[in-house]
């Protein structure tokens, strides 16, 4: 609260004081009051109006900034209710009383929604497991039919996992501390296992992969890593050009290692860059080759942030796209 605040809000008051004290100088000069007195009188009234004026002031702002620094603190503003300290006066504690009413009221609903929204993610990654089983049995009957079909139940089958794969992190990220360990993973290791869980596309895709310098270590959770790194490789397949071929190399950058994926498909529309994060956007791409569900670098930038890599992508119409992946380094971890 400001002084403008202040006295903006208590001008009424102030000024029927005024007009109370001109009223008793003008009675006590009409019942022959000295005029040296009564200017005595009202210069003390002025004096005494304006300390309590000023003391009411300092109390009420030392009084919110106490509230203000509370309610800072607080990572769950809503239980602000509950850690406000005592009331002081008689108005502060109709206050307080139906402030914590409606907290309360609000409390219960917060913790209603929190439950359901966990049951409801609950509920999503046990259906996501058990739509694994099938999917594996299936691929297992693929094995008897002929190489042609077999190739192309397999492909279906590789999107039918990636889909149900990012609905399971999807699920995850509202609360990733439960799901993820950071420890010290072989560089190389990691990306031959997202190209092995891919291969199919890959291969019917007619992508090469070409890799460079990978011998390095880096810290992050491997499974979520190579669920990044498998949308990013599903990203090229989908939106490849006539002569595929993604390009896998690293190199250190201080302490940090930094994971160059790039590919010379058709690229992303310049004014289209800013967007590519966002929670389901398709972009022209998308639209035009259909398949995209604007969900997967939507998720690659959530969990990277949980992971504390640092994503770039950078892109150029008709001439391809690079994504950097900056792992942290062991002491920021």
């Amino acid at each position: 609260m400001t002084w403008t605040e202040y006295f903006s809000e208590k001008m009424g008051s102030i000024l029927i004081k005024a007009v109370s004290a001109i009223a008793g100088a003008l009675f006590l000069k009409t019942t022959g009051t000295q005029t040296g007195i009564i200017i005595l009188l009202l210069i003390y009234l002025l004096f005494i109006v304006t300390i309590t004026q000023i003391s009411d002031f300092l109390k009420l702002h030392a009084r919110l900034k106490e509230l203000e620094t509370i309610i800072d603190g607080l990572d769950k503003k809503y239980l602000f209710a509950e850690c406000m300290p005592a009331p002081r006066t008689a108005w502060e504690r109709r206050i307080f009383h139906l402030l914590r009413r409606s907290c309360k009221s609000m409390t219960e609903t917060v913790s209603d929604a929190e439950s359901s929204l966990r049951e409801y993610r609950e509920y999503i990654e046990s259906q996501v497991h058990e739509i694994k089983a099938p999917l594996t049995a299936a691929r297992l009957i693929c094995r008897t039919v002929e190489p042609e079909t077999r190739q192309k139940l397999l492909l279906q089958l590789t999107q039918i996992e990636a889909h149900a794969e990012r609905a399971l992190y999807y699920a995850r990220t509202e609360s990733p501390e439960k799901d993820f360990i950071i420890r010290k993973i072989s560089l190389s290791d990691l990306i031959s296992q997202a190209i092995s869980n891919y291969k199919t596309l890959l291969i019917q895709t007619g992508i090469r992969i070409e890799t460079g310098s990978l011998d390095y270590t880096v810290y992050t959770d491997d499974k979520w890593a190579c669920f990044i790194l498998g949308q990013l490789l599903q990203n090229s397949a989908r939106y490849h050009g006539a002569e595929p071929l993604i390009t896998l190399s690293a190199a250190p950058i201080g302490n940090q290692v930094q994971l160059t994926v790039r590919d010379n498909g058709i690229g992303i529309p310049a004014h289209e860059l800013p967007r590519i994060f966002d929670r389901g956007f398709t972009g022209s791409n998308g639209r035009n080759r259909g398949g995209s569900t604007g969900m997967g670098l939507y998720l690659c930038r959530r969990l990277a942030g949980f992971l504390e890599i640092d994503l770039n992508i950078i892109s150029e119409e008709q001439a391809g796209t690079s994504v950097f992946l900056t792992f942290p380094a062991q002491r920021q971890i």
